[in-house]
């Protein structure tokens, strides 16, 4: 019995942990949309809390084409296909993200900025 509610309260112990694991991830995405929008001409986004809606949209993006197409469309998970899917993604996400701004080149190469960004600090956002 002792082992049943230890077990039990390391379950909640890991959920709670892989919220803030979540939450997290989502941070740095953001964090990492508004490094790419410093360097990267034709991408803009206009601050933080634009940065996590936009972080937001995009992982429920890859999410949707993930499920539905069983296509993984990080930047660099499937070659250029994903690389330019990854492109796309960015571009339609301004139409949903009050405050980002993205010209078709612009989005093509902050998915590479993003991409690169990503291997260095996995944190999933596409």
């Amino acid at each position: 019995m002792g082992n049943a509610s230890m077990n039990h309260e390391g379950e909640r112990k890991d959920s709670r942990h892989g919220i803030v694991r979540f939450i997290v991830r989502f941070v740095v995405a953001a964090f990492v949309l508004m490094i790419a929008s410093w360097f990267v001409p034709g991408f803009v986004v206009s601050g933080f809390i634009t940065a996590l809606v936009a972080a937001l949209v995009i992982a429920a993006a890859d999410y949707l084409i993930e499920r539905v197409f069983g296509f993984d469309a990080s930047p660099f998970g499937r070659g250029i296909s994903g690389f330019l899917v990854s492109a796309a993604i960015i571009y339609i996400a301004q139409f949903f993200v009050t405050g980002m701004e993205a010209t078709l080149w612009g989005a093509v190469i902050a998915a590479l900025v993003i991409g690169l960004a990503d291997m260095l600090l996995p944190t999933r956002v596409m």
